[in-house]
């Protein structure tokens, strides 16, 4: 069993990629836009620069970045009301728990709605460390976040398992040499998420249970 664990937020951990897809949809429904179906599977785990660039070619702005602003507080403003936990979280987090891995959340949301989504669900206990989007100069696909959330745990990311659901951050985990397991939420797995990952689970519990077989 690896060290560390290291877990995506948005549509890992919690149901909230629903949350920014409608937040995004609102926004172009608003410009009178309809987007691109593509646009969904590009923005998914991106943050800072890279975000902002994908917001402009399918927005058809200059910058992106206030699309980005506008969104991120609607989505803000619904997770005050519910965060709704994936399947198996508060299992796995549990069985690393006593097993002695310590665990990170290392997101590309900013570190209030990462703390505001564990409170409300009750899970901020089993968290030692939480890295934001905002804290790193380089977002996923770069392998940054998880090589910092990593050196925050105390151990090299080769020790670390890595948790996401969608492709810039597999791609990520992947880069950082991190064990990198994928669960999938909006993004169908493609041969190369195949490749990059050490496993592909329909769920968190399947994950674990694979962990506890020594399969991964």
């Amino acid at each position: 069993m690896k060290k560390g664990a290291i877990f995506d937020m948005d549509g890992l951990m919690f149901d909230t990629e629903t949350v920014w897809q409608r937040c995004w949809s609102e926004v172009a429904d608003e410009m009178n836009l309809e987007l691109d179906p593509q646009f969904r599977k590009e923005i998914c785990g991106t943050s800072g620069d890279l975000m902002a660039g994908i917001i402009a070619k399918y927005y058809h702005v200059e910058d992106g970045h206030a699309i980005a602003k506008d969104v991120k507080t609607r989505v803000q403003n619904y997770l005050m009301e519910e965060v709704i936990e994936k399947p198996g979280l508060r299992e796995i987090l549990q069985f690393f728990r006593d097993n002695g891995v310590r665990i990170a959340v290392a997101s590309s949301s900013t570190r209030g709605q990462i703390q505001r989504n564990l409170e409300k669900t009750g899970t901020a206990g089993y968290i030692d460390e939480i890295i934001s989007g905002t804290e790193i100069a380089h977002g996923k696909p770069a392998p940054d976040i998880f090589l910092y959330a990593a050196e925050m745990l105390g151990y090299d990311a080769k020790d670390c398992y890595v948790f996401e659901d969608a492709y810039n951050g597999v791609r990520a985990g992947a880069a950082s040499e991190a064990a990198t397991v994928m669960i999938p939420d909006s993004q169908e797995p493609t041969d190369e998420m195949r490749e990059l990952a050490v496993g592909i689970y329909d769920s968190l519990t399947d994950a674990m249970k694979a962990i506890q077989k020594g399969e991964i």
